[in-house]
C-alpha cells in the first residue's frame, strides 16, 4: 500500500488521521517535533490499530533534516501536513515565530515534493480564512478576508503558496481542507485532545473544568446577536474530520481531482452556541458545569458554520457523529488521562 507522510502526526487531528489511514491499509510515517504533543500518543495509535507507525522526531524548520528525511524515504506517495503552530492569541504576540513555523516548513516540504515523479498533498487549513463571513452557511466561494491574526494569515498564505506551486508543478496535486471546529476523541479513549498548559479551545476547557482541573469556565460574552447571546461555531467530531482526510487523499491518488489544487470546507453544516456545547457536556456527563459569563474576547467573530455541499457531493463524505457523541468521547478521554 502507498506510503504516506503525516507531519504533526502525534497532534490532535494528526493522530486521529493516522488511525484512519492505518485502518485503510496505508503505510504511515509520522514526523513530529513534540513541541505541542507527546510521544505517548504513538502508543495510543498502536493500541487502536495494532500497528506502530514509523516515527521520526524532526523539526521541519531544519531544512537539512528535511532533505535527509526525503532521501531516506524516497517512496512517499502523499503528504498530509498538520505540523504548525496554532494558538491565535500567541500568534498576535509572536508573529515572526508563526510565520517561520508555518510558512518556512511548508516551503521546505513543497520543494521536496516538486522533485518527486508524482505527489499528493493535503493541507490542514482553517475556516479562519473567511473571517466573519457575509453569508451563512459559508461556502468555498466566500471571499477570503484580511486575517484577524498572524495564525489565520499563515493559513491564507499557505493556501496561496500551494496554489501557485501547483500551477507550475504538473506532478503535484493538492487539496486544502478548511476545518471548522474539531472536537471529541477516539471512542477507545486511547487518543484525544491533549493541550499543553491552559487550553486554548472550548471543549478541553469544559472537560478540564468538569473534572476539577480548572475552577471555572469563562464564557466570553452573552450579548452577541445570536439566539442565546453566545458565539456560534460549527463543531465537527475529530473522527469524522480524520476520515475526510483519507477520502481527500484517495481522490488525489486515484486521479479523481478536477484540478491540481482544490479546496473543501469540513464541518457539520450546523452551528452550535457556546452555551449549547456546555449543555451537551452536562447532558452526557451528568455534571453541572461551573461557568461564568464574562466580557467579550477580542477577535471573536459572531457566527461561523459550513456549507458542506461540495465535500458531500464531490468527496462523497459526510459527518456521522453528533455534538453529544463528541462531548461524550471528550469526557471519556479526560477521565482516562486524569485517572
Amino acid at each position: 500500500m502507498d506510503k504516506i507522510l503525516v507531519t504533526g502526526g502525534l497532534g490532535f487531528i494528526g493522530s486521529h488521521t493516522v488511525v484512519e489511514l492505518q485502518n485503510e491499509g496505508f503505510e504511515v510515517v509520522i514526523i513530529d517535533d513534540l513541541s505541542n504533543s507527546s510521544i505517548s500518543v504513538l502508543d495510543g495509535i498502536t493500541s487502536i490499530t495494532g500497528k506502530k507507525p514509523v516515527f521520526e522526531k524532526l523539526d521541519l524548520k531544519d531544512k537539512a533534516g528535511v532533505d535527509v528525511f526525503f532521501n531516506t524515504h524516497n517512496d512517499i506517495k502523499g503528504v498530509i501536513h498538520f505540523a504548525a503552530s496554532k494558538a491565535v492569541g500567541e500568534s498576535v504576540e509572536k508573529p515572526l515565530l508563526y510565520y517561520e513555523n508555518n510558512i518556512n516548513t511548508l516551503v521546505y516540504l513543497l520543494k521536496q515534493l516538486e522533485q518527486l515523479p508524482t505527489a499528493s498533498f493535503i493541507f490542514s487549513s482553517s475556516c479562519t480564512v473567511y473571517g466573519q463571513a457575509d453569508k451563512l452557511p459559508i461556502t468555498e466561494n466566500a471571499p477570503v478576508k484580511q486575517a484577524e491574526s498572524p495564525y489565520g494569515n499563515t493559513k491564507q498564505i499557505g493556501e496561496e503558496i500551494i496554489r501557485d506551486t501547483c500551477k507550475v508543478t504538473p506532478n503535484l496535486k493538492a487539496i486544502a481542507l478548511r476545518y471548522f471546529n474539531p472536537v471529541g476523541a477516539h471512542e477507545s479513549a486511547n487518543i484525544g485532545e491533549l493541550p499543553i498548559g491552559v487550553p486554548q479551545n472550548l471543549v478541553p476547557f469544559i472537560t478540564q473544568t468538569g473534572i476539577g482541573l480548572r475552577e471555572q469556565l469563562s464564557v466570553f460574552g452573552d450579548d452577541y446577536p445570536t439566539p442565546d447571546g453566545t458565539c456560534i461555531r460549527d463543531y465537527i467530531h475529530v473522527v469524522d474530520l480524520a476520515k475526510a482526510h483519507v477520502v481527500a487523499l484517495k481522490r488525489l491518488l486515484e486521479n479523481k481531482n478536477k484540478a491540481n489544487y482544490e479546496t473543501f470546507n469540513l464541518g457539520t453544516g450546523k452551528g452550535s452556541s457556546v452555551l449549547e456545547v456546555v449543555k451537551a457536556f452536562e447532558r452526557v456527563s451528568g455534571k453541572t458545569l461551573n461557568y461564568k459569563i464574562v466580557g467579550r474576547r477580542e477577535g471573536d467573530i459572531i457566527s461561523a458554520y459550513a456549507d458542506t455541499t461540495k465535500a458531500n457531493e464531490e468527496l462523497g463524505w459526510e459527518t456521522k457523529l453528533t455534538l453529544d457523541d463528541a462531548m461524550r468521547s471528550a469526557w471519556k478521554w479526560e477521565q482516562k488521562i486524569r485517572s
